[in-house]
């Protein structure tokens, strides 16, 4: 790495206070930014991305430089993109999981207006490493789905996510009680010495979910962004998610905006509610944020939102349910089939002779859930705020969305079975659990598309409401942490 790609110290000490006592931006100056994001019609590809980055570099040689970062686990050379020259750092990441590109879309469109209009970027007082992607590898296993359809099966199908010691979310290094991992994967050591080269104010690693509504991760409190964020959300007719929380010990700041948890609220998660040591069951890190305040003080931003949508997930009026019945109810079905899962690849493990991605995350699936689930049970049966009524978005949540989630691991499953009989043919076992899984698949899948009459969300709304939210979060740091 060379300081003059690198230092940001002279512009920071140049202006500390640029503009301290500015009016906030206004969610009127975000949109009229938005209405020029394209009406995007499918996913870009690696390559597409990476050919993309090129030609803009080609075309804006005195704004825009390519920095090399670092490489994937496949060897492919991971680069940032640096625009501006602001006293203020952003560092924005894509593809932390390779099955959310939404991000590397609103990077796209983010890195294009940022060299082509010099007089914006400017004003925005920052300068700017973004990284379309920081997992190409993992991005290249769920291209069979980005050009569509978009439906719950293809996705389903086509679907990969790495267990989480393969993550770039979740391996950076953490020594926490019992819990000590140093062993970051190579697309992880990348963002490591970004990070602490760049040392951000604003830090966006860039997530989405795939089935529900918009909801928020903050590092810290930050009121002032709360109604900015909901009312962008409402613009574009986006619903907030009223479901459950990713994780049972997520801090609500405000409707649909969390605290952002490290692997340590994981971790006394998992040792309040288990007897054994958590450490056994996180095969990870942490992550990033908590990783950056080592070097840095940033602000950090995660805007999770949805491909797809029901109605349901928006309603916050009670069901005909307790929420301890909802929830038991899922864990109940998540342990059904964790049982199929498990017999069938009791069936076939003599023969998994082959390694491969999907192979991995389903020993990893298979390793911890038991016990995951188990802590989600006692949660629920003990804790107070199950006794209520479930709301009608919590119980679609856990009695349809859940259905969803484990469509998504059937197909990983059938996709380890293919590769394995790709490469050392058709064994008996193998294609018998091929049948299986593949007729499981389709009737699930089935059932699913015929009972859940779901919305597609147009890419463009998505990548709108990631991008809003990345520059109103932007100006509230150059204004607010001067």
């Amino acid at each position: 790495m060379h300081e003059s790609q690198w230092s940001t110290s002279e512009a920071k000490a140049s202006s500390q206070d640029v503009r301290k006592g500015e009016i906030p931006m206004k969610l009127d100056d975000v949109l009229e930014i938005l209405d020029d994001v394209p009406d995007y019609n499918a996913f870009l590809t690696v390559d597409e991305l990476n050919e993309s980055t090129r030609q803009l570099a080609s075309r804006h040689p005195r704004t825009v430089e390519l920095l090399p970062i670092g490489k994937s686990r496949q060897g492919e050379i991971i680069h940032a993109i640096k625009i501006g020259n602001g006293p203020k750092v952003a560092l924005l990441f894509a593809m932390p999981h390779p099955n959310e590109p939404i991000g590397s879309m609103m990077l796209e469109f983010l890195s294009h207006r940022l060299a082509e209009d010099e007089g914006w970027c400017d004003s925005l007082g920052y300068t700017w490493y973004l990284v379309k992607c920081i997992d190409p590898d993992g991005t290249r296993l769920n291209k069979g789905w980005f050009k569509g359809p978009f439906t719950l099966e293809n996705y389903a199908r086509h679907y990969y996510r790495p267990p989480a010691h393969q993550q770039v979310a979740w391996t950076f290094p953490i020594d926490y009680k019992t819990l000590h991992f140093n062993d970051p994967i190579p697309e992880t050591q990348a963002l490591m010495g970004l990070i602490e080269q760049v040392q951000p104010d604003f830090m966006y690693s860039l997530h989405n979910s795939d089935f529900g509504g918009v909801y928020y991760f903050l590092w810290e409190p930050a009121p002032p962004l709360y109604e900015p964020f909901h009312r962008l959300v409402e613009s574009q007719g986006l619903p907030l998610h009223m479901g459950e929380p990713e994780r049972p010990y997520e801090e609500l700041y405000a409707s649909a905006i969390y605290k952002d948890s490290s692997i340590l609220a994981e971790y006394d998660f998992l040792e309040e509610y288990l007897d054994s040591d958590p450490a056994e069951i996180i095969s990870g890190g942490t992550l990033s944020f908590e990783y950056a305040h080592r070097f840095c003080n940033p602000f950090t931003l995660i805007c999770e939102m949805p491909y797809f949508y029901h109605p349901a997930i928006n309603d916050s009026s009670p069901s005909d349910m307790l929420r301890r019945d909802a929830l038991l109810r899922a864990i109940e079905e998540s342990r059904e089939a964790l049982g199929f899962f498990s017999e069938l690849y009791d069936r076939v493990k003599g023969e998994l002779t082959v390694a491969s991605p999907f192979r991995d995350a389903i020993e990893e699936y298979l390793r911890t859930s038991d016990k995951e689930l188990a802590a989600e049970e006692k949660w629920a049966r003990t804790d107070p705020s199950t006794e209520q009524p479930a709301s009608v978005a919590e119980k679609f949540d856990n009695l349809v969305i859940q259905k969803f989630h484990r469509l998504t691991m059937l197909g990983m499953f059938l996709r380890m079975l293919q590769v394995q009989i790709s490469k050392t043919g058709p064994a008996p076992a193998l294609v018998s659990a091929q049948e299986i899984t593949k007729d499981a698949f389709e009737k699930r899948a089935s059932t699913l598309e015929a009972e859940i009459d779901y919305t597609v969300i147009p890419i463009q709304k998505l990548v709108r409401v990631q991008l809003g939210s990345a520059l109103l979060t932007a100006d509230y740091v150059a204004r607010e942490r001067a």
